[in-house]
């Protein structure tokens, strides 16, 4: 049988273990930022498109990016004056689309999105390509009097290489050699087709899966540029990109896609010349804004059930409530540790709340003030023998009164910080009053000091506790935290020897 002491410690352990375990998820795994003023990279990506218009109809029709990992969307936008906009969903993905009755004269239409790299997005991208062609019939997307060259190419890379990755980046390096082979001069050289499409068919013709991918690196901003074309390819379960220039890509590099597959970027009907290019800008923004985007959250299970999820008025409500547990934690250590008396065990706290919204000084000078007006009355109420009831009700609306007057008086005297005395909460002032009162006539004014000076001190402290703005931006975004403040106060409250006061107190006794 485990004893008590034991069985607290475990109690707390397993506690603090649990909230500890969410934290270090949500900030390793999921990618949140622990520190208030971490920033994030957003990316702004404008695709603009231009032609020109034949005094006719003008349907323009665009591919947009899908979802993918490691990619969020923030936010999208078209703008288009005098077009209508819509979005089609088809059979390669969606599509944005621009139409009007009659163009005429050089056009420029924009579709704009932001995104920011999400370690704590789902993985969305499940690839499913089925390539049933047969063998035979590959190549014939290949010119007939090229088919020779392809395969004898195929078959002296096949020797040059171990498994499909390898194949591949031998067959782009055979490509981007400056003195190719013979096989890639002939293909290179009477091909119609582009480097990305001769290699695609190739890579089929070997039995690879392979898919091909157009998008935007983008580490860097730049303007006016054409999408990067890349090819990527299936081996043991995992896709591997591979530039056309240079093999395959470094996982350190942020590449974009924003089409997969074969079908076309643009479509224009009833205009001519038409030619889209992107362009990139980077900006830094508060990782703690990107945590209340909709878009985020919902695309987190955890973050989805969380206080993001809550309207704006109730997370407010929250910031202010999740930070009691630390004045609680702040209470706990200076009485039990300390030995600090207060005038209530939890009553410093609702002071602490208050202050943060009057400031801390206006906020004591208030509390003084209060008190010891409500002390005077609260001692003639004593002369008149009234009930319990009757005397709490009477020193509340007393503590009412007096609140007022000094509202309306720092208002005639432009002391706009007084006027914020509503906040302080005024059941627990006048329960103050009546203790401090009794213990007046009990133990004598010494003890009221005490006591008071103590409450003042714990509330003090507790108020740098709570208002602290790493300790504001935790406790809402990790109120698993709590779950450790839990574990931390159960084994401080198994405490029971001497406290730092009563340390003091029997010094000349080891003298």
């Amino acid at each position: 049988m485990i004893s008590k002491k034991y069985h607290a410690i475990t109690v707390a352990t397993i506690i603090a273990s649990i909230g500890l375990f969410l934290l270090y998820y949500k900030v390793q795994v999921l990618g949140m930022p622990f520190m208030p003023d971490e920033t994030k990279p957003v990316y702004r990506i404008e695709a603009k498109i231009t032609f020109e218009g034949k005094n006719e109809a003008v349907l323009v029709s665009m591919a947009l990016p899908q979802k993918q990992e490691g990619m969020q969307v923030l936010s999208e936008e078209a703008s288009s004056s005098g077009y209508g906009f819509t979005k089609a969903t088809t059979p390669y993905g969606q599509r944005a689309e621009w139409a009007k009755r009659r163009v005429n004269g050089t056009q420029t239409l924009y579709y704009t999105l932001e995104l920011v790299e999400q370690e704590f997005s789902k993985d969305v991208e499940v690839p499913k390509i089925r390539q049933t062609r047969r063998k035979k019939e590959l190549l014939l997307d290949i010119p007939v009097e090229l088919q020779s060259a392809a395969k004898n190419l195929i078959k002296d890379v096949r020797w040059r290489s171990a498994d499909p990755h390898s194949f591949t980046a031998q067959l782009i390096r055979d490509f981007s050699d400056k003195d190719p082979s013979q096989a890639v001069k002939i293909l290179l050289a009477k091909s119609n087709i582009s480097k990305q499409e001769m290699i695609y068919h190739l890579l089929r013709y070997e039995g690879l899966t392979v898919k091909k991918v157009n998008g935007l690196f983008i580490e860097d901003a730049h303007r006016n540029f054409r999408l990067t074309p890349l090819i990527e390819v299936l081996h043991k379960k995992k896709w591997q990109r591979f530039d056309l220039e240079k093999g395959k890509i470094e996982k350190d590099r942020k590449f974009f896609v924003w089409r997969k597959g074969g079908a076309s970027i643009i479509d224009v009907m009833g205009a001519k010349n038409s030619k889209i290019t992107f362009s990139v800008n980077k900006r830094e923004v508060p990782s703690r804004y990107l945590l209340e985007n909709k878009n985020i959250v919902k695309n987190s299970a955890i973050l989805d059930f969380s206080l993001f999820t809550l309207p704006v008025s109730e997370q407010n409500a929250f910031r202010h409530m999740l930070l009691v547990p630390f004045g609680a934690l702040m209470v706990v250590f200076l009485r039990v540790f300390i030995g600090i008396r207060t005038s209530g065990t939890f009553m410093p706290i609702l002071i602490a709340l208050a202050f943060m919204e009057t400031s801390l000084v206006t906020g004591l000078i208030m509390f003084v003030l209060i008190v010891g007006i409500g002390l005077v009355i609260r001692s003639y109420f004593s002369a008149l023998n009234l009930l319990l009831v009757a005397r709490i009700s009477a020193v509340v609306i007393v503590v009412i009164t007096i609140m007022s007057f000094m509202s309306i008086l720092s208002f005639k005297l432009g002391i706009e910080e007084a006027m914020t005395i509503t906040f302080f909460p005024m059941i627990i002032l006048a329960w103050t009053i009546e203790r401090m009162s009794i213990l007046w006539e009990e133990e004598g004014a010494k003890e009221v000091f005490i006591q008071g000076g103590g409450s003042l001190f714990v509330a003090v402290c507790a108020y740098f506790a709570m208002s602290n703005e790493l300790v504001g931006h935790i406790t809402f975004n990790f109120p698993e935290v709590l779950l450790v403040l839990l574990g931390i106060i159960i084994l401080m409250g198994r405490y029971s020897g001497y406290r730092v006061t009563e340390l003091m107190r029997f010094k000349s006794f080891t003298d």
